[in-house]
């Protein structure tokens, strides 16, 4: 299995993460009857913010994953493996947390850890790869 493949499968991963969330937003729009917005409805916003926070933060890691595997081939596996693993783990455990709670919780908090340590892995592997650095 090639980098690109396994940036494929996360990839894949992610996206249909991504499609889970925007898929609770559309039940909460038929639930709640507001089809723009949130109309005040607490469940339809915080389903909203789940969704959003996973859009505002898969795409980079995605975007990331990808240009290693595409740039570097060569790059050792396991780079991609905990790149595209804590992003998966952390945005699965963000969204959780914060579908069960508005306020601080485990899974929102580790959630989000683990995703920022996946987005400074991946810029930090890119960065020392283009600058020429052996890994």
């Amino acid at each position: 299995m090639t980098n690109l493949n396994l940036a494929a499968i996360y990839a894949g991963v992610n996206i249909l993460l991504l499609l889970a969330l925007a898929l609770l937003v559309v039940a909460g729009r038929f639930r709640s009857r507001v089809m723009i917005g949130d109309g005040g409805d607490e469940k339809l916003f915080q389903a909203g913010r789940v969704h959003g926070n996973a859009v505002e933060n898969i795409p980079a890691g995605l975007v990331g994953l990808a240009l290693l595997a595409m740039i570097y081939p060569q790059a050792p596996q396991w780079m991609i493996h905990v790149g595209g693993g804590m992003l998966t783990a952390g945005r699965v455990l963000h969204a959780v947390g914060l579908s069960s709670s508005t306020g601080r919780s485990m899974g929102r908090a580790l959630g989000m850890l683990l995703t920022w340590s996946a987005l400074a892995f991946i810029a930090i592997v890119l960065i020392a790869l283009g600058a020429g650095v052996t890994i």
